[in-house]
Protein backbone atom coordinates (compact mmCIF):
# COMPACT_ATOMS: atom_id res chain seq x y z
CA UNK A 1 0.00 0.00 0.00
CA UNK A 2 2.76 2.40 0.61
CA UNK A 3 4.58 1.90 -2.19
CA UNK A 4 1.25 2.57 -4.34
CA UNK A 5 0.61 5.52 -2.57
CA UNK A 6 4.39 6.98 -2.94
CA UNK A 7 4.07 5.79 -6.75
CA UNK A 8 0.91 8.19 -7.02
CA UNK A 9 2.57 10.84 -5.10
CA UNK A 10 5.59 10.68 -7.14
CA UNK A 11 3.31 10.52 -10.83
CA UNK A 12 1.44 13.58 -8.70
CA UNK A 13 4.37 15.58 -8.22
CA UNK A 14 5.83 15.24 -12.07
CA UNK A 15 2.38 16.30 -13.67
CA UNK A 16 2.34 18.81 -11.43
CA UNK A 17 5.79 19.80 -11.91
CA UNK A 18 5.14 19.73 -15.88
CA UNK A 19 2.10 21.89 -15.71
CA UNK A 20 3.97 24.42 -13.36
CA UNK A 21 6.62 24.66 -16.50
CA UNK A 22 4.29 24.46 -19.27
CA UNK A 23 1.25 27.00 -18.01
CA UNK A 24 3.02 28.43 -14.78
CA UNK A 25 0.05 31.37 -14.66
CA UNK A 26 -2.57 28.83 -14.76
CA UNK A 27 -1.14 26.11 -12.86
CA UNK A 28 -0.61 28.69 -9.94
CA UNK A 29 -3.80 30.00 -10.06
CA UNK A 30 -5.33 26.78 -9.92
CA UNK A 31 -3.14 26.14 -6.78
CA UNK A 32 -3.95 28.99 -5.15
CA UNK A 33 -7.67 28.79 -5.85
CA UNK A 34 -7.76 24.66 -4.55
CA UNK A 35 -5.49 26.04 -1.11
CA UNK A 36 -7.53 29.40 -0.28
CA UNK A 37 -10.98 27.26 -0.76
CA UNK A 38 -9.60 24.38 1.13
CA UNK A 39 -8.55 26.59 3.74
CA UNK A 40 -11.79 28.17 4.36
CA UNK A 41 -13.37 24.87 3.88
CA UNK A 42 -11.06 23.36 6.96
CA UNK A 43 -11.13 26.62 9.23
CA UNK A 44 -14.91 26.47 9.10
CA UNK A 45 -15.07 22.83 10.16
CA UNK A 46 -11.85 23.03 13.10
CA UNK A 47 -13.57 25.95 14.39
CA UNK A 48 -17.20 24.14 14.60
CA UNK A 49 -19.32 25.70 12.35
CA UNK A 50 -22.11 24.03 11.82
CA UNK A 51 -23.05 24.47 8.12
CA UNK A 52 -20.19 25.42 5.52
CA UNK A 53 -21.18 28.64 3.72
CA UNK A 54 -20.54 30.32 0.56
CA UNK A 55 -17.22 31.82 2.16
CA UNK A 56 -15.35 28.67 0.67
CA UNK A 57 -16.42 29.43 -2.83
CA UNK A 58 -15.68 32.94 -2.80
CA UNK A 59 -12.34 32.30 -1.43
CA UNK A 60 -11.24 29.74 -3.81
CA UNK A 61 -12.59 32.36 -6.80
CA UNK A 62 -10.40 34.97 -4.82
CA UNK A 63 -7.62 32.28 -4.84
CA UNK A 64 -7.67 31.69 -8.44
CA UNK A 65 -8.74 34.93 -9.74
CA UNK A 66 -6.53 37.33 -7.55
CA UNK A 67 -4.39 35.75 -5.50
CA UNK A 68 -2.78 33.56 -7.72
CA UNK A 69 -2.04 35.09 -10.52
CA UNK A 70 -0.82 38.31 -9.00
CA UNK A 71 1.39 36.35 -6.83
CA UNK A 72 2.51 34.80 -10.12
CA UNK A 73 3.06 38.25 -12.08
CA UNK A 74 5.05 39.77 -8.40
CA UNK A 75 7.27 36.98 -8.38
CA UNK A 76 8.39 37.12 -12.08
CA UNK A 77 9.07 40.43 -11.68
CA UNK A 78 11.71 39.76 -8.66
CA UNK A 79 12.78 36.80 -10.29
CA UNK A 80 13.31 38.92 -13.73
CA UNK A 81 15.14 41.55 -11.35
CA UNK A 82 17.79 39.39 -10.01
CA UNK A 83 18.26 37.04 -13.39
CA UNK A 84 21.61 35.79 -13.40
CA UNK A 85 22.61 37.45 -10.06
CA UNK A 86 24.15 35.15 -7.68
CA UNK A 87 25.48 35.32 -4.16
CA UNK A 88 24.80 36.49 -0.13
CA UNK A 89 23.75 40.22 -2.16
CA UNK A 90 20.87 38.45 -4.21
CA UNK A 91 19.63 36.74 -1.28
CA UNK A 92 19.57 39.56 0.63
CA UNK A 93 17.56 41.76 -2.28
CA UNK A 94 15.09 38.97 -2.72
CA UNK A 95 14.69 38.85 0.80
CA UNK A 96 13.77 42.47 1.20
CA UNK A 97 12.16 42.42 -2.38
CA UNK A 98 9.79 40.31 -0.84
CA UNK A 99 9.21 41.69 2.71
CA UNK A 100 8.93 45.60 1.09
CA UNK A 101 6.96 45.40 -1.93
CA UNK A 102 5.21 41.09 -2.92
CA UNK A 103 4.35 41.21 0.99
CA UNK A 104 2.39 44.60 1.57
CA UNK A 105 1.06 44.14 -1.96
CA UNK A 106 -0.50 41.06 -1.47
CA UNK A 107 -2.06 41.51 1.85
CA UNK A 108 -3.55 44.81 0.95
CA UNK A 109 -5.06 43.12 -2.36
CA UNK A 110 -6.13 40.33 0.48
CA UNK A 111 -8.00 43.20 2.98
CA UNK A 112 -9.90 45.09 0.36
CA UNK A 113 -10.99 42.10 -1.09
CA UNK A 114 -12.27 40.37 2.10
CA UNK A 115 -13.54 43.67 2.68
CA UNK A 116 -15.58 43.69 -0.40
CA UNK A 117 -16.84 40.00 0.73
CA UNK A 118 -17.86 41.66 3.65
CA UNK A 119 -19.80 43.94 2.30
CA UNK A 120 -17.94 47.11 2.83
CA UNK A 121 -18.46 49.12 -0.57
CA UNK A 122 -16.91 53.34 0.10
CA UNK A 123 -13.35 54.02 -0.82
CA UNK A 124 -13.00 55.27 2.34
CA UNK A 125 -13.77 52.30 4.55
CA UNK A 126 -11.67 50.34 2.20
CA UNK A 127 -8.88 52.52 3.05
CA UNK A 128 -9.56 52.13 6.67
CA UNK A 129 -9.87 48.27 6.99
CA UNK A 130 -6.11 48.76 5.00
CA UNK A 131 -4.68 51.15 7.88
CA UNK A 132 -6.29 49.11 10.35
CA UNK A 133 -5.31 45.76 9.25
CA UNK A 134 -1.88 46.18 7.26
CA UNK A 135 0.78 46.31 9.83
CA UNK A 136 -0.60 43.43 11.77
CA UNK A 137 -0.57 41.31 8.71
CA UNK A 138 2.97 42.80 7.62
CA UNK A 139 4.10 41.75 11.44
CA UNK A 140 3.04 38.19 10.82
CA UNK A 141 4.62 38.43 7.15
CA UNK A 142 8.03 39.64 8.91
CA UNK A 143 8.21 36.42 10.43
CA UNK A 144 6.98 33.80 8.58
CA UNK A 145 8.31 35.45 4.82
CA UNK A 146 12.18 35.39 5.64
CA UNK A 147 11.79 31.81 7.09
CA UNK A 148 10.19 30.78 3.86
CA UNK A 149 11.95 32.62 1.58
CA UNK A 150 15.20 31.30 2.74
CA UNK A 151 14.09 27.64 2.71
CA UNK A 152 13.02 28.57 -0.83
CA UNK A 153 16.39 29.80 -2.12
CA UNK A 154 18.48 27.16 -0.35
CA UNK A 155 16.08 23.99 -1.70
CA UNK A 156 13.41 25.20 -4.44
CA UNK A 157 13.85 26.46 -8.13
CA UNK A 158 12.32 29.63 -8.59
CA UNK A 159 9.19 28.15 -10.66
CA UNK A 160 7.88 26.13 -7.68
CA UNK A 161 8.20 29.63 -5.10
CA UNK A 162 4.82 30.19 -5.41
CA UNK A 163 2.75 27.51 -5.19
CA UNK A 164 5.29 26.57 -2.11
CA UNK A 165 4.71 29.63 -0.26
CA UNK A 166 1.22 29.28 -1.04
CA UNK A 167 1.21 25.82 0.83
CA UNK A 168 2.62 28.46 4.07
CA UNK A 169 0.13 30.45 3.53
CA UNK A 170 -2.48 27.62 3.65
CA UNK A 171 -1.10 26.97 6.76
CA UNK A 172 -0.80 29.92 8.78
CA UNK A 173 -3.89 30.92 7.35
CA UNK A 174 -6.28 28.12 8.01
CA UNK A 175 -4.21 28.48 11.65
CA UNK A 176 -5.72 32.15 11.82
CA UNK A 177 -9.10 31.63 10.18
CA UNK A 178 -9.37 28.71 12.70
CA UNK A 179 -8.62 30.84 15.66
CA UNK A 180 -10.86 34.04 14.50
CA UNK A 181 -13.67 31.59 13.72
CA UNK A 182 -13.82 29.97 17.12
CA UNK A 183 -13.20 33.60 18.71
CA UNK A 184 -16.40 34.31 17.06
CA UNK A 185 -18.64 31.69 17.78
CA UNK A 186 -17.61 31.97 21.58
CA UNK A 187 -18.68 35.53 21.09
CA UNK A 188 -22.17 34.94 19.69
CA UNK A 189 -22.84 32.11 22.41
CA UNK A 190 -22.00 34.74 25.20
CA UNK A 191 -24.01 36.96 23.76
CA UNK A 192 -26.87 34.48 23.22
CA UNK A 193 -26.30 33.87 27.32
CA UNK A 194 -26.84 36.98 28.26
CA UNK A 195 -30.05 38.23 26.47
Amino acid sequence: MTSAVSNNAKLFLAWYLTHLGTSPLKTKACTSGLLSGLQELTAQKLSGVKKVDKRVIQMAAYGLLISGPLNHFLYEIMNKIFAGKTGKGVKIGQLLFSNLVISPVMNSVYLTAMAILAGVRSSAQLKANIKNGLLPMQKISWVVSPISMTLAQNFLPPSTWVPFFNLIAFVFGTYMNTMIKRRRLREAQEAAKKQ
